[in-house]
């Protein structure tokens, strides 16, 4: 039975990789969103990634946007025309044009993706049991199964990590700048200041400017004393590794909730507010005594909920 994997976005590819590798068989396909970070993943997919045939895709984003989402269509319709179940994170197009017959899954802990989640046409929604439903306009309103997975999408992919006691002096920081052109960015992003970077040694790993193996970011990210950036995906897997991360922005996510509540060491700037930012860099030599939750089984629920 052939399925099709829609992989929209950098973190999908993450996310997917350790699922596909227990599930993907040789006839499926992959529909590949056509932006640079998640070129750059399966150009390096050697070893993370089941070797399968690829289909490109435009982000329908920006000037054109419809244009593109018409020609995404028509694209992703002829790939999937075979295929008995698509799998989703968050890109509802493969799900409208999948065939009728098909299992149509759609992964999300994005609540404020309105306007995918009211596009989407999915047979079977997946969600973690930190969802904020009320936050999720037109998705709770599907007529069709809904699951739920105890954990973060970085539970599925990542490993609990030990982080040294010492921190360097300058203490090492990964910074993490996004372009601003998604969906929700322009209502979430501030600005990082320039003067909050003083007095660290400075990494940066700007969206589409990254120059290492993207496969190799969240080890390099495990090496910082500290993570400063505007991408609540970002964020959430810093804090899972341990790394006491700074998140400007005004997003709200249940899965930030969720990580604030278990005690990891995320602080979140809704402002430019200096406080924040002194708590933040004193968190960075208090790792030592940070208790590590509990490690769900995510990987195992979200096979399961996938896998016939």
């Amino acid at each position: 039975m052939a399925s099709g994997w829609v992989i929209d976005h950098p973190a999908h590819a993450r996310l997917l990789a350790p699922i596909m590798r227990e599930l993907s068989s040789p006839n499926d396909v992959i529909i590949a969103c056509d932006r640079q970070e998640v070129r750059a993943m399966l150009e390096n997919s050697d070893g993370h990634l089941p070797r399968r045939r690829t289909v490109w895709v435009p982000r329908p984003v920006g000037k054109g946007r419809f244009r593109k989402a018409w020609t995404r269509s028509r694209i992703s319709k002829k790939a999937l025309k075979t295929v008995e179940k698509v799998v989703s994170v968050g890109a509802p197009i493969e799900l409208r044009v999948a065939p009728r017959k098909a299992r149509r899954i759609y992964i999300t802990d994005t609540e404020i993706n309105h306007v995918a989640h009211k596009l989407a046409q999915p047979t079977d929604v997946i969600i973690p049991t930190h969802f904020i439903d009320s936050l999720a306009g037109p998705l709770m309103k599907k007529k069709c199964d809904f699951h739920r997975i105890d954990g973060l999408h970085g539970h599925i992919h990542l490993h609990p990590h030990i982080r040294p006691n010492m921190i360097c002096e300058p203490p090492k920081v990964m910074v993490r700048r996004l372009i601003g052109n998604g969906v929700h960015d322009s209502e979430e992003v501030i600005q990082i200041p320039e003067g909050w970077l003083e007095g660290l040694e400075v990494t940066n790993a700007d969206e589409n400017q990254y120059e290492g193996n993207p496969w190799d970011l969240t080890t390099k990210i495990s090496q910082m004393n500290g993570v400063i950036t505007q991408s609540v995906t970002l964020a959430s897997e810093a804090v899972l590794l341990g790394v006491p991360t700074l998140l400007v922005s005004k997003a709200k996510r249940g899965f930030l909730e969720r990580l604030v509540n278990d005690g990891y060491p995320l602080f979140i700037a809704r402002e430019t507010d200096e406080s924040i930012l002194a708590a933040w860099l004193a968190g960075m030599h208090l790792t030592e005594a940070l208790e590590e939750p509990d490690w769900p089984n995510t990987k195992s629920e979200i096979i399961n909920f996938i896998k016939d």
